[in-house]
C-alpha cells in the first residue's frame, strides 16, 4: 500500500503557471510516473493527506498509525508512506514507536519537485516500494529510503536543506542499500516493543541551549507543558544559570536531557561541574542517551500521552536510547 501525505514529492504547478509549487499530485499520479512500480506486487493507493510536511501534526500521524494497523491486520504485506522531507525524520520515528506489525513500513519523499529537472521522487518511490516488498525488511520497524540508502527511523536525520542525498544516519550509517532495484540489508536492528494506541494529546516543549542563553524561558514552563526536552551543549551541558531552574522544573514534570549536536550520546559521569551531565542527572533530569532532541521529544510525548508516570518514562528512555 502506498499512502500519500503530500510534500515535495507531490508538488508541481499548473500548466503554464509560473512561480512556486504546491501539493497537487495524487497517489495515482505518483505511481503512474514510475514505470514497473507494480512489478511483482499489487499496489493499492491511499491519498491520506495532501499538505506540506511542515503542516503535518501529531494528530495526523496518530490517524495514520490507526490506518496502517487496520490495513496490516487485513493482510497488507508492506507500506510506503510519501511525505514532505521537512518532518520526515520525526514522522518516521513516531511511526516506528507504534508500528507493531512485521509488514515493512518505508517512508520516502523528494528534494526536487516534479517540475524540476532531475526530480528524485520517482526513483525514491521505486526504491521504497522495492524495500517494502522485500521479505528481508519484515520486522524492522519503520525505515527511510532515500537516494538508494536504507536507514532506520531511530537513527536517520535530515542533514541538508537541498541536496538529493539529504538524509543520513550520523551515529550508525545506513542499514542497507537498494542496488539494481534489489534491497540489500547489511544487518538487522533490535526491535523494541511497540507502544499501544491511542496516542493521547500531550504538550512537550523543546528548549535549546545557546551561548549566553537566558534561563528565564524555563520559568513556569510546567504550567504550559507536560514535559520538556533540553537540547544541551555537547555531551549534556547547560549554562550554570540554568541548573537551579531545571532542577525545580524536573521536580514537577519530566525533563529529558539530550545533545543538540545531532550525533553521539549524552554522557553520565565524565564531567562534574555545575551544569554538567552528571550534575543534571543527579538533579532529576532523564538522559536521552543517543536520541536527538527531536526524537526524544516524540518518545516523551508518546509516553505522557499514554499516561506514563516518571518511572515508566525513565524505563522507556533507558530501553530505547
Amino acid at each position: 500500500m502506498v499512502v500519500t501525505l503530500g510534500g515535495t514529492i507531490a508538488m508541481s504547478r499548473a500548466s503554464g503557471e509560473a512561480g512556486g509549487v504546491s501539493p497537487r499530485l495524487t497517489g495515482a499520479d505518483l505511481v503512474a510516473a514510475v514505470p514497473g512500480l507494480d512489478q511483482g506486487a499489487t499496489i493499492k493507493v491511499e491519498d491520506f493527506r495532501r499538505i506540506p510536511g511542515a503542516s503535518l501534526t501529531v494528530d495526523d500521524i496518530a490517524e495514520l498509525i490507526e490506518l496502517l494497523q487496520k490495513a496490516a491486520a487485513s493482510g497488507t504485506d508492506g507500506f510506503v508512506v510519501t511525505q514532505g522531507t521537512d518532518t520526515l525524520e520525526e514522522t518516521a520515528y513516531l511511526l516506528d514507536l507504534f508500528h507493531d506489525a512485521d509488514a515493512p513500513l518505508v517512508l520516502t519523499g523528494a528534494m526536487r519537485n516534479a517540475a524540476m529537472p532531475g526530480a528524485d521522487g520517482p526513483a525514491n518511490l521505486l526504491a521504497a516500494t522495492r524495500t517494502a516488498a522485500s521479505a528481508d525488511a519484515c520486522g524492522m520497524g519503520a525505515l527511510v529510503v532515500f537516494a538508494d540508502e536504507i536507514h532506520a527511523a531511530r537513527h536517520v536525520r535530515k542533514l541538508h536543506s537541498t541536496s538529493v542525498a539529504a538524509f543520513s544516519s550520523p551515529s550508525a550509517g545506513p542499514i542497507g542499500h537498494v542496488i539494481e532495484g534489489v534491497p540489500r540489508l547489511h544487518f538487522r536492528l533490535q526491535r523494541h516493543r511497540a507502544l499501544p494506541l491511542p496516542l493521547q494529546p500531550a504538550v512537550v516543549e523543546l528548549v535549546s541551549t545557546t551561548l549566553g542563553g537566558d534561563a528565564s524561558g524555563l520559568d513556569d514552563l510546567d504550567r504550559r507543558a507536560d514535559g520538556v526536552v533540553v537540547a544541551a551543549f555537547g555531551v549534556g551541558h547547560v549554562p550554570e544559570t540554568w541548573v537551579e531552574p531545571l532542577q525545580k522544573l524536573a521536580e514537577r514534570i519530566p525533563v529529558v536531557l539530550a545533545s543538540r549536536t545531532g550525533a553521539g550520546s549524552v554522557l553520565a559521569a565524565t564531567y562534574a561541574f555545575p551544569g554538567s551531565e552528571s550534575d543534571l542527572l543527579a538533579r532529576g533530569l532523564i538522559s536521552a542517551g543517543s536520541l536527538d532532541p527531536y526524537k526524544a521529544r516524540l518518545l516523551l510525548l508518546a509516553q505522557l500521552g499514554a499516561g506514563a508516570d516518571r518511572a515508566r518514562v525513565e524505563a522507556a528512555f533507558s530501553e530505547r536510547r
